[in-house]
């Protein structure tokens, strides 16, 4: 048979509808916001001309091999209807790949999302490290992801979790990775019990639920027998598990690090983020709406605001200890991960900026590629004898290769230093460097001795003399005094923390405990979990005893009463209002020129209005951004009613809204909105007045969060 016997349907498919032979193809580029990693090869060196090189090329669609494809739409068959032949190669390339597109999702923070940035130091470190990274006006890029712990790739933002706050920073010196949380403690003291930790907190085995909760009873069962857990607990039963938003949540180091100065001196250090915007959080039912509505909430929220131009800041700081030989401050065992160091003894001192500035172009090849290691260091910082940190040394980089499939994956674009790479390492799965010679090793002769060792002066990464205390039988348990805090010590600073909360936070943290220890089926744990509540304050155990049905136990551990750290509160006044979201609610009467106006008003604060109005489309020449059907109260910071809008949805936004503290504003013709609803004009946090007047009152409580003494009274 001849192509001239064959129907031309069969040998010449027809034009893909998404298709126009009059226009040029032309590959679409990344949007404003985005920026893709440095275009650098896999030894670190840069690689001229855009980074467009390595996106996909061409006009035509091809295979991976370059050959051409005329059709993507049906596979090769014998017969227009018989059976598909095993020689299309397309067929069989194009599902192989489809089939191994996934990589091994990450034990744990799992769920997380990033942005690139710059960092600048301000030189106040240079007295104390050597990292130049950290010399006066140093400009540093850098890679900034935002996890959950506990839930899957595809869980919710806004469950209550511990949430890691990881840095990667591409100095001139190699890749420093400051991998943290957004909690200053950890439940465990030693890594051997991470493994632990983790399968109690993940969902039960038998039946894979909970998905990221801790409210089941395997994570109570361990916490409440592991009491040097009982600190994170404490924290991850705060506000500080529920935040409003990866743009206002602190950051720690948690472990304590040495920092080498030019002279060889020590000092120990804790570092820490502070957000410019304050530290917010969300109320428990405004989590568990926001997981329904939009479970990608916070990863939505950090994208958009880095797409409006409101680019998030946080100001680096570090805590600054003498390095002793027993390393203690003020009685606390510096080398105890479940263990903080108040602000009020050490001040943090700022030491730089980090400024986040563009999205992701891609976010598998990004943000799930990207891999932290907290071995990835530079001359300057060290570790200390933290056991979980010295565990976490091993730990990830184990887990990257198995993730990532070999050794390699620092040739990955988002992981390749941004400085020259010579390390004699060969091979492996996915080795992207073609390393040309015989003399892979050292010493060598055949390769000239190349390359050759680093100096000691300024270029090599040289660890400190630090003297090993002598061997002892002792662990580490004891205090020294009255005021000490030790490694045996578990209820002390749980206790100095809930004490330095707001008496409305204090709340919050006693309803957590009661919900989650509600969802508990033992009776056992419950009980257990009681004690360790009396133990830390007895007011907090009758109150959970009680929700629970159950009697408060006594005390069974002494506690040493430390003083209160107002610090640990996240009642602290106003905040800039940047990227703060604004429901402007709008109906067919309301003037295009009044919304143009607000907008603008809004837009200048660096608040981000949505016109809400019961349709789609334009009104009166305005966009709108959601309707009646589409909104729900826990996108917005804030609401202006320029319009009534007797509409039983409008209804459920202004009175949840209220019930959540939120900033609520209307102009006279929209009062009625709140009589219908029983809201109190003169009521805290609510503004009514002319157009003009309302937005200002509005964006004065914006800055507040919430109306506190709406919610709480005078808490």
């Amino acid at each position: 048979m001849t192509d001239h016997d064959i129907p031309p349907e069969f040998t010449h498919p027809p034009t893909p509808p998404d298709e126009d032979a009059g226009t040029p193809c032309e590959q679409a580029g990344p949007a404003a916001d985005q920026e893709g990693p440095a275009l650098r090869g896999p030894t670190g060196a840069p690689i001229p001309g855009d980074a467009s090189v390595r996106a996909q090329q061409g006009p035509r669609l091809t295979t991976p091999q370059g050959a051409g494809v005329a059709d993507t739409d049906h596979a090769l068959k014998a017969g227009p209807r018989g059976p598909t032949l095993l020689q299309d190669f397309h067929l069989r390339e194009k599902i192989t790949h489809f089939d191994h597109e996934r990589i091994p999702e990450r034990v744990v923070h799992a769920r997380g999302t990033a942005a690139h940035g710059v960092f600048v130091a301000n030189g106040a470190a240079a007295s104390l490290t050597r990292a130049k990274f950290l010399a006066a006006d140093a400009r540093t890029p850098v890679f900034v992801r935002f996890s959950t712990v506990l839930g899957s790739r595809g869980s919710a933002d806004t469950v209550r979790d511990t949430r890691g706050f990881a840095v990667k920073f591409y100095t001139g010196e190699g890749v420093y990775d400051l991998v943290g949380n957004n909690i200053p403690v950890f439940f465990i003291q030693e890594a051997i019990k991470f493994p632990d930790v983790i399968h109690a907190g993940k969902p039960e085995p038998d039946r894979e639920i909970p998905q990221a909760q801790s409210a089941h009873d395997t994570f109570w069962d361990f916490v409440t027998l592991h009491t040097e857990a009982t600190a994170h607990t404490f924290w991850n039963m705060s506000d500080r598990a529920l935040p409003r938003s990866l743009r206002m949540m602190e950051g720690f180091g948690v472990h304590t690090y040495r920092l080498v100065a030019e002279d060889g001196t020590t000092s120990l250090v804790k570092f820490h983020w502070k957000p410019r915007l304050g530290v917010h959080s969300m109320l428990w039912e405004e989590t568990q709406l926001t997981a329904g509505f939009d479970p990608d909430f916070h990863r939505r929220d950090l994208a958009d605001s880095i797409a409006a131009g409101l680019a998030p800041e946080w100001d680096f700081g570090v805590q600054v200890f003498p390095d002793t030989p027993d390393q203690l401050f003020e009685g606390i065992d510096l080398l105890d991960p479940t263990k903080l160091v108040p602000e009020e003894l050490a001040p943090v001192q700022t030491i730089g900026t980090l400024r986040l500035t563009a999205n992701p172009e891609n976010f598998f090849a990004e943000t799930e590629q990207v891999a932290f290691c907290p071995t990835h260091l530079v001359p300057g910082i060290e570790v200390t004898d933290d056991p979980l940190l010295q565990g976490r040394l091993f730990s990830y980089l184990d887990t990257q290769i198995s993730r990532l499939g070999g050794p390699n994956f620092t040739q990955l674009p988002i992981n390749t230093p941004h400085t020259d790479v010579n390390d004699l390492f060969r091979d492996g799965m996915h080795q992207g460097a073609v390393h040309p010679g015989v003399a892979a090793y050292k010493p060598n002769s055949l390769g000239g001795g190349c390359p050759y060792a680093a100096s000691f002066a300024g270029e090599a990464y040289v660890e400190s003399p630090t003297p090993i205390p002598p061997p002892t039988a002792k662990l580490r348990t004891s205090a020294d005094s009255a005021g000490s805090v030790s490694f045996a010590d578990h209820y002390s600073q749980p206790r100095m923390f809930y004490r330095s909360l707001s008496a409305g936070e204090q709340r919050h943290l006693a309803d957590a405990f009661s919900f989650e220890l509600g969802k508990c089926q033992s009776e056992t744990i419950q009980q257990r979990a009681l004690q360790m509540l009396v133990n830390v304050d007895d007011e907090l155990a009758v109150y959970v005893a009680g929700q629970l049905g159950l009697d408060k136990p006594a005390p069974n551990s002494d506690t040493v009463d430390l003083a209160p750290s107002p610090a640990l509160s996240q009642r602290h006044g106003s905040f800039p209002v940047d990227g703060r979201v604004v429901a402007v609610l709008v109906d067919d009467t309301t003037s295009g020129d009044t919304v143009r106006e607000v907008s603008t008003a809004l837009e200048e604060a660096g608040v981000r209005p949505m016109v809400v109005a019961a349709r789609g489309g334009v009104l009166d020449g305005v966009p709108v951004a959601r309707t009646f059907a589409t909104m729900r109260s826990v996108e917005f910071d804030g609401v202006l009613l320029l319009a009534a809008a007797a509409d039983p949805r409008v209804n459920l936004l202004v009175e949840e809204m209220w019930r959540h503290g939120k900033a609520i504003a209307a102009v006279s013709a929209a009062v009625s909105a709140l009589a219908r609803n029983d809201i109190d004009s003169d009521a805290p946090g609510v503004t009514v007045a002319d157009s003009s007047a309302a937005t200002s009152g509005l964006l004065t409580d914006l800055g507040e969060h919430r109306a506190w003494a709406r919610l709480e009274g005078d808490s």
